[in-house]
């Protein structure tokens, strides 16, 4: 059975910021993980690179951030006043906060604080950052009814990224 749409597929990976060398996340000693193709799960450069594997393969691939997290946003900065964060005791940098806006919650981390300002970013921290994978596919099964129609796998450890 090889990867395609709507076939539930396990991997083991570990990603790699290309730039700087550091591993950013790894399944290594731990769950892998379990995803449904083809219904935009994962990211869209990763499940290009799995299109048409068998179990058992091995590979590692190059993700640049546009098939990654997206490309680096500066309109995604903002400064927001600092009565915007109230009832919490110390805004800092390297916070995350979830604000709710109109297109749902969006994830921000605040990179500055000044007296009556915050400036925070709703990047995704991996934005503008090429990628590595390493690879190695587990299993691969069809998908049942109820998640195609739900968009994802149920059950065996299969979490959101």
């Amino acid at each position: 059975m090889t990867i395609s749409q709507n076939k539930v597929v396990t991997i083991h990976y570990k990603v790699v910021d290309t730039a700087s060398g550091e591993t950013i996340d790894s399944s290594e000693g731990g769950q892998p993980m379990t995803y449904l193709h083809g219904a935009q799960n994962i990211i869209p450069g990763l499940e290009q690179a799995l299109e048409g594997k068998t179990v058992g393969d091995e590979f590692e691939v190059t993700i640049a951030a546009g098939d990654a997290y997206g490309e680096y946003s500066e309109d995604r900065v903002q400064q927001v006043p600092m009565e915007a964060f109230q009832g919490v005791e110390q805004v800092e940098p390297g916070m995350a906060f979830t604000a709710q806006t109109p297109n749902g919650p969006v994830n921000l981390i605040v990179t500055e604080v000044d007296e009556a300002m915050v400036t925070v970013d709703a990047n995704h921290p991996l934005a503008g950052k090429s990628l590595s994978f390493s690879v190695k596919v587990e299993s691969i099964r069809e998908a049942s009814d109820e998640e195609m129609a739900h968009g994802h796998v149920h059950g065996e450890g299969g979490h959101h990224h």
